[in-house]
């Protein structure tokens, strides 16, 4: 008894000393503010969200986001440019803090990602030229679907284009693919109800318009799974830039329209 006594009590002296000894875990947000930077994944080729301006430097209204952000944390500001694929990759490889890009808000992509409260919305449609008649999913069989490489439209379009009977070209990036419908390469599109919007404005001769919703998605801030500072954090600051209106004062400027409603409530 007195050597399984003895056992017992070194054991539990190795387990303190040990756990004195091993280092804290890692910590996001305790990193960022210490670095006194955030590096923020953000796609600067799908305007009005990122894009480039015309003295190259980035802007729009992710963009403007990011730097709000980066402002009332009192912190440096590094892009890391990315396209539609690369978003989560650069979160799961340390290469970015945060991703404020589009990124709609997907069980998917929740299994391996973690996402901010929604500072912004996103209307994911099917886009053709007016004179198209087009009005549902059946008037897609046998055509070809262009959507931007690891999209949320590409996966929802992947998933059904064999039992609905269309086929699927993919571009790496939006801009890419704006640049293929307003060619003419790309008779129809799935993307946001703002990029088809762009199209129309690139070619008048050939205007797209939006021509059914296929969902509408909440766009929120993508972190590394099991950050709850920085998930708390980023979730106070977009509750309190909603309710200030400056997340609405964004979105309005760059793509026309307010945030939902019952966003702003």
């Amino acid at each position: 008894m007195k050597t399984a006594s003895r056992i017992a009590t070194a054991g539990a002296l190795c387990a303190i000393i040990l756990g004195a000894s091993a280092p804290a875990m890692a910590d996001a947000y305790e990193d960022i503010m210490a670095a006194g930077k955030i590096r923020v994944s953000t796609d600067l080729a799908i305007p009005p969200s990122g894009m480039l301006d015309a003295n190259l430097q980035p802007t729009g209204s992710d963009v403007e986001t990011a730097r709000l952000l980066a402002e009332d944390w009192g912190l440096e500001l590094e892009f890391v440019q990315t396209t539609g694929a690369t978003r989560i990759p650069n979160l799961q490889t340390n290469r970015a803090d945060i991703v404020i890009s589009t990124l709609s808000v997907t069980p998917e992509r929740a299994q391996v990602i973690d996402f901010s409260e929604p500072y912004a919305a996103l209307r994911s449609v099917i886009g053709a030229p007016a004179a198209s008649e087009i009005s549902d999913w059946e008037d897609l069989r046998g055509q070809t679907v262009t959507v931007t490489r690891g999209t949320t439209q590409d996966t929802e379009l992947t998933a059904m284009a064999a039992e609905r009977g269309f086929n699927i070209a993919r571009y790496d990036d939006d801009a890419t693919m704006v640049t293929a419908a307003v060619s003419g390469q790309a008779q129809m599109v799935a993307t946001s109800e703002t990029i088809v919007n762009q199209i129309g404005e690139r070619n008048t001769e050939r205007a797209f318009e939006p021509k059914f919703v296929i969902r509408t998605f909440d766009i929120a801030m993508g972190v590394r799974k099991n950050e709850p500072e920085l998930l708390a954090k980023l979730n106070e600051w977009v509750a309190a830039n909603l309710a200030n209106g400056k997340l609405n004062e964004i979105y309005q400027k760059y793509h026309g329209a307010p945030l939902p409603e019952e966003m702003l409530q």
